[in-house]
């Protein structure tokens, strides 16, 4: 992979990351208040820890470029229930209709990033790259490899 695409895809997966780590660290700073936001909409605190300790080690992973296809894919589960289930916005009334819509879309537009992730991979500065590359190194020939050196 070239440089230019390699840069391009770090960009993209900075710019995923850093909403999900800023989201659930905004979790983590404001654990009462999140809970009672989402019992208010039947989500038990279990699966809210769940779901925090997902999206911050997806955005770790996502970051690092470590698992990255399987980071794509747990950030991906886990972003579509919280769209639904959290900007529903066919069951607002009101002005709350298009606020609801623009988080949804938002959502969709991120879901649709964290795909293409899932479809280029991570690019080549990537701690996935860097471990391929390491594994893809030719073995030493001669009296080093036969442990004679």
């Amino acid at each position: 992979m070239d440089k230019k695409s390699s840069m391009a895809l770090l960009g993209g997966r900075l710019g995923l990351s850093i909403i999900f780590l800023v989201s659930g660290l905004g979790k983590l700073a404001t654990w009462r208040a999140t809970a009672a936001y989402a019992g208010a909409r039947n989500v038990p605190e279990i699966l809210l820890v769940v779901a925090t300790a997902l999206e911050l080690l997806g955005a770790l992973f996502l970051l690092a470029g470590w698992k990255t296809r399987w980071s794509a894919v747990a950030l991906l589960v886990f972003l579509v229930p919280v769209t639904l289930v959290f900007h529903n916005f066919w069951a607002q009334q009101g002005v709350e209709v298009q606020s609801e819509l623009v988080h949804f879309l938002k959502n969709v537009a991120i879901g649709g990033g964290l795909f293409a992730v899932l479809g280029a991979g991570p690019g080549g500065f990537s701690l996935d790259a860097r471990f391929s590359r390491g594994a893809a190194k030719p073995e030493t020939r001669g009296a080093e490899a036969e442990g004679l050196a």
